[in-house]
């Protein structure tokens, strides 16, 4: 789903290198919509999930570069759940503040939905913005995603959070 003035990026698998992309996506401004930053131990421990999550086989998370200089700018990636008793992945993004609102979020969130698609695992790849996160929840629309209707989670665990239900068919497992 290329646009005429789409950013160009490409993403890159997350590797011990990128603790301090992680330390710069945790600022308050970037965490608005989380509950706010982690401590230095949630976030080491966030980092060592990121770094073994594809050997597990259990999702990928991407470094999104920026083309044509390779800028580090965000992260992308999907992962497992069960969402209402079915297998799916989930997906979620996070920009710069710098690089917010040029469309990187949603160029590179695509190509995390390939990625995703290509392993053929599930048959839905869902998204979960808060309802008062317009940037997150555009995205999701320009992608194709079907809203589902609103729901609540708790992130991080024991902060609810009132969110939207995105649903995009990967195909079939």
């Amino acid at each position: 789903m290329e646009q005429m003035n789409a950013p160009q990026v490409r993403i890159v698998p997350w590797d011990e290198d990128d603790l301090d992309l992680l330390r710069l996506l945790n600022a308050p401004e970037m965490t608005v919509h989380f509950g706010g930053p982690e401590t230095e131990e949630k976030l080491l421990a966030r980092h060592k999930t990121y770094c073994e999550i594809a050997g597990q086989g259990t999702g990928r998370m991407f470094k999104i570069l920026l083309l044509p200089n390779n800028e580090v700018v965000g992260s992308v990636g999907y992962w497992d759940m069960v969402w209402q008793g079915e297998d799916v992945f989930e997906t979620g993004w996070s920009v710069l503040p710098a690089f917010q609102g040029r469309g990187i979020a949603t160029a590179a969130t695509a190509k995390a939905i390939a990625s995703a698609a290509s392993e053929k695992k599930h048959r839905f790849i869902h998204a979960y913005p808060k309802v008062i996160n317009p940037a997150s929840n555009t995205i999701c629309r320009k992608l194709g995603f079907l809203f589902m209707g609103e729901c609540d989670f708790e992130y991080p665990i024991g902060t609810p959070i009132r969110c939207n239900d995105w649903r995009l068919e990967l195909g079939e497992e």
